[in-house]
């Protein structure tokens, strides 16, 4: 199946503890249907010092966030967007379902 959101898509959280927040998807875990997106869902680690990381200590990362809970970015208005799929000219292209444009092509 295709994917409805993709590595550099801009997002807006729609449900969960970000709600509101939005960033760009750092990447995309399609098998789990889960994105990582930047500045949200922040998470502290403890980190053991290793020759890589000599210091060690709390770290904090991004994790995974259910694809189901972002929505794309409408770049016009601002506000989350559904997407659908279309073929236009022969390919296959991600399209906004409220205004019909053309995401990627």
């Amino acid at each position: 199946m295709a994917a409805k959101i993709r590595k550099g898509d801009r997002v807006i959280v729609i449900a969960g503890r970000d709600k509101g927040r939005e960033g760009e998807v750092i990447r995309a875990l399609p098998k789990e249907g889960r994105v990582v997106v930047s500045g949200v869902n922040m998470v502290t680690r403890h980190q053991r010092p290793t020759q890589a990381d000599p210091q060690g200590g709390l770290k904090r990362f991004e994790a995974p966030i259910h694809v189901s809970n972002v929505a794309l970015k409408d770049p016009k208005t601002g506000k989350p967007a559904r997407v659908g799929f279309a073929v236009r000219d022969g390919r296959k292209v991600r399209v906004l379902k409220g205004s019909g444009e053309v995401i990627d092509g």
